[in-house]
């Protein structure tokens, strides 16, 4: 049974039918906990709780950690992006830990920043240590449980330059949570019927489901990653975003054209027109983000953010 993890600035809690159930464990960072599995299933059958609204939320991934991200990874996003499906390769980036934030903590845009964009995605978090070279052959055990994250991205820092590093790392770009759930085996051959939703002031931009859009699923992710990235317990790994992003490709023929021009005129050309787009995040926006199967058996919960645009 998933057991769905609540973290605040200074405990662990379980959710239970009746609230929020303190863990009684030292751990001070995701791994720690992972690795004290008896406090967490003692809290589970406790019937001392607290309301979980009374709890003031922060992220269920503690940093320091690695956090490894995939590349256009749904087939409508690919599609949206004017590539195809068929022959996208496998492909990752990283991410700073420190862009990590709680799923209520506000994301700010750095003063320089002019075109802010935002991915709906499930984060992996690694429950096992996954070294360079092994085997992977099954994703139990190295997956513990699963979040909601929003990977933020700086558009117009990210694609002139390629520069997914700078332009997905600055703070607050990388809410996680509100929880982490969990999973045991079984659960996680549900993966496929998660659904992903991103709203903007109430108004959805990202809904589609895992099943029949993601490309590569985790399994093929964490083979890959062993090649050549260790992973430890309490490391992140995002999955990549449907479609439904602020940043869309130009028309084919626009985009012939604009190959003909030489590259500074061509990137002028291109962020005037998107600056235009209104689905760029403005500032005071409410970004509401949520994962779950539409049963609700399985249900990662919701993060709501605020854009606030620094001077």
């Amino acid at each position: 049974m998933s057991l769905t993890v609540l973290h605040t600035a200074d405990a662990w809690y379980v959710a239970t039918p009746s609230g929020a159930a303190r863990i009684a464990t030292t751990a001070k960072t995701t791994a720690d906990l992972l690795g004290d599995r008896a406090a967490i299933s003692a809290a589970a059958g406790s019937a001392d709780a607290v309301p979980v609204a009374s709890l003031e939320l922060v992220s269920p991934v503690t940093t320091p950690c690695r956090v490894v991200a995939q590349m256009t990874n749904f087939v409508s996003h690919v599609t949206d992006a004017g590539m195809d499906p068929e022959t996208v390769p496998l492909t990752f980036f990283r991410k700073a830990s420190g862009s990590i934030s709680g799923p209520f903590d506000d994301v700010v845009k750095p003063p320089h920043v002019r075109l802010l964009d935002y991915e709906v995605e499930i984060g992996l978090v690694i429950g096992r240590e996954m070294p360079v070279g092994g085997e992977i052959t099954e994703v139990e055990g190295y997956v513990a449980g699963l979040v909601v994250t929003n990977d933020v991205s700086a558009r117009d820092v990210q694609l002139p330059q390629t520069q997914f590093y700078e332009a997905k790392s600055y703070p607050t770009f990388t809410p996680v949570g509100p929880a982490l759930v969990l999973l045991e085996g079984h659960e996680l051959k549900r993966f496929a019927d998660l659904r992903l939703r991103l709203s903007v002031n109430g108004t959805v931009r990202q809904n589609a489901m895992v099943g029949g859009d993601m490309i590569y699923r985790p399994l093929e992710a964490l083979r890959a990653l062993a090649r050549f990235q260790r992973l430890d317990p309490g490391d992140l790994v995002l999955t990549g975003t449907p479609l439904g992003t602020a940043l869309s490709a130009p028309p084919k023929a626009v985009e012939k054209i604009a190959a003909l021009l030489p590259p500074a005129l061509k990137w002028k050309l291109f962020f005037k027109g998107q600056a235009k787009n209104p689905k760029y995040l403005a500032d005071g926006d409410v970004v509401e983000a949520s994962v779950a199967t539409d049963d609700g058996a399985l249900d990662l919960g919701s993060q709501r953010t605020v854009v606030r645009y620094q001077r």
